[in-house]
């Protein structure tokens, strides 16, 4: 049975996403098995999709990969690419080779929204909001103007009100934009601009910026570097204080098997990769060359530069970002991986920003109006709302307009998303395959005469990372030796070497990506013990691999072979 198309058309609501996944593990239920790892603040499921082929052998016994969307309630774009990826690995598979070596030997985990409750409220409501809809940090709305969307059109938009202390004014070469007023000037028509709402106990005075009720941000609330309210905005009480980050905390510590992720936000079209508290220096030197590595691969697919948060993505120069995801994920289990910003409307509408964050503090009038021609000749002038008069009930004549900003900035307007989706997936399945992928190269099982037999195992890594998949992993020992074990039958008794035993970890390729000598077979070990026991019967080595899988083989003795 196969999914039909994937729809492109909307973003899903939750119920949508719900069916969908029902309706893809339905039509493959051999690829993909369901899995409730929480609830939410407001008691929705937490679902997430466990990606490979059954017939090949349980989930966690394969090198696994996690991947991870809609952090934030708005960024509803990295669901969509979330659920493509089912979609594309489930209709791939047995079509392309590469699909199918990932689902036949790896695991790839697939939560597609994790903020369900905040997602839900943002698809179906004019609200915009960080993560939960919890109130936080406070339980009632505090006084100062909120977002709401006071004209009745389904939007939440800007107002702007002539004041002579206005900071703004319209520009000369098009009545929609408004531009900066020059520090020395006087004499013309200015403006106040504030977002379209309310101003709760408004004393007919002043006007503040009420902070948000639903204030609380997931990718804050991170054991890593954690700090309170008072220094990290929407941190939480405490490190994993919320029902959704806990479930998926407990989903990683019970399934340990994870080499790297994906986390899927928007926007600003760039990954970003860790630390975000500290400089590169602080990185193990190895593990620095493979996060470039891998992240100048994934600008080659998705166009997208790869940077430091801590050197390229700081909202202020004197300030760090504490308890993101990627940074724990990385410093505390070792894994590689990355939180990408998806889509950026600058960047479709032909405007290089020299940096990512100061960029959306101040640009050009120039590149404004580059961005308003985008606008009317690619999307049909549905992403800005040209202003419109309107009494305001504690205001009196304001105007409200101005772009639209769930639908053309915080996510990709759904013309754009076949392409985004696809590039995305691509960088994704090569990701994952470059985990640890611990196999069986060789057995030999040679009659020493007398009911005794020598027997060598060999094993290899043919993935790109060692075993234990990053220098910090073997720094903070979150990932286990390789264990092996002889399992006996009765009648058979081990003369030397041990039942249960635990071998050096394998390197792979990575420590040679940037070696031009041979560092000999790093990527391979054996095992030899010597057994009595009669010809004919069958004895058992398993190796486990906690990241890079579990190998069984089954060895005969016989008496038939030549000593």
């Amino acid at each position: 049975m196969a999914v039909k198309d994937f729809d492109f058309s909307h973003y899903y609501t939750y119920q949508e996403l719900v069916d969908y996944l029902s309706q893809v593990a339905k039509a493959h239920p051999k690829l993909i098995q369901l899995k409730v790892i929480g609830k939410s603040y407001a008691g929705r499921d937490i679902w997430l999709g466990i990606l490979t082929n059954q017939e090949t052998g349980n989930y966690l016994e394969k090198p696994g990969y996690w991947i991870d969307a809609n952090t934030h309630a708005g960024e509803v774009t990295g669901s969509a690419v979330a659920c493509y990826m089912i979609y594309y690995l489930m209709n791939q598979y047995h079509q392309d080779p590469q699909i199918t070596r990932l689902l036949d030997h790896y695991t790839v985990y697939v939560l597609p929204r994790l903020a369900v409750d905040g997602a839900e409220k943002y698809l179906t409501t004019p609200y915009r909001l960080r993560s939960s809809v919890r109130p936080y940090p406070y339980p009632d709305a505090q006084d100062g103007l909120h977002r709401e969307d006071v004209n009745g059109d389904g939007l939440i938009l800007q107002m702007r009100i002539k004041d002579e202390c206005g900071a703004w004014k319209v520009s000369e070469q098009d009545p929609r934009l408004m531009v900066h007023r020059e520090p020395s000037e006087f004499g013309g028509t200015y403006y106040t601009l504030l977002p379209e709402g309310l101003i709760h106990n408004y004393d007919g005075y002043s006007i503040k910026l009420a902070p948000p009720l639903e204030g609380m941000d997931f990718n804050r609330n991170y054991p890593h570097q954690w700090s309170p309210e008072a220094q990290q905005k929407g941190a939480g009480d405490f490190p994993f204080s919320e029902p959704e980050t806990r479930a998926e905390a407990e989903f990683w510590h019970q399934n340990r098997n994870i080499n790297g992720f994906i986390s899927y936000h928007t926007y600003s079209a760039v990954i970003l990769r860790p630390y975000a508290t500290h400089p590169d220096e602080h990185f193990p030197v190895e593990d620095l060359e493979i996060y470039q590595l891998i992240g100048e691969q994934g600008k080659q697919i998705t166009g997208y530069n790869c940077v430091s948060v801590y050197h390229d993505f700081r909202y202020h120069p004197k300030e760090v970002i504490y308890g993101l995801m990627d940074d724990y994920g990385y410093d505390h289990f070792g894994w590689f991986g990355f939180t990408i910003e998806l889509w950026d409307a600058p960047t479709e509408a032909g405007i290089q920003k020299k940096d990512y964050v100061k960029w959306f503090r101040y640009s050009p009038p120039e590149e404004s109006l580059k961005l308003l021609k985008w606008n009317d000749e690619k999307l049909g002038g549905k992403g800005f709302i040209n202003w419109q008069p309107f009494h305001h009930p504690q205001l009196g004549e304001v105007e409200i307009g101005g772009w639209d900003e769930k639908a053309v900035w915080q996510n990709a307007p759904a013309e754009y998303l076949p392409d985004l989706c696809k590039k995305q997936c691509q960088f994704a399945i090569a990701h994952a395959l470059m985990s640890p992928r611990l196999v069986v190269e060789r057995t030999e099982v040679t009659y020493q005469g007398g009911d005794i037999y020598h027997v060598v195992v060999q094993w290899s890594n043919q993935g790109f990372l060692p075993t234990y998949t990053s220098r910090k992993a073997l720094e903070r020992q979150s990932v286990r030796p390789i264990e092996v074990l002889l399992s006996l039958p009765e009648g058979v008794t081990l003369i030397s070497g041990q039942l249960e035993q635990e071998i050096e970890h394998l390197e792979g390729r990575a420590n040679k990506a940037f070696e031009k000598l041979a560092l000999g077979t790093d990527f391979r070990r054996h095992v030899e013990w010597v057994v009595k026991g009669s010809s004919g019967t069958a004895i058992e080595v398993i190796a486990v691999a906690e990241r890079a899988g579990t190998t069984r083989c089954c060895l005969k003795l016989d008496s038939e072979q030549e000593t």
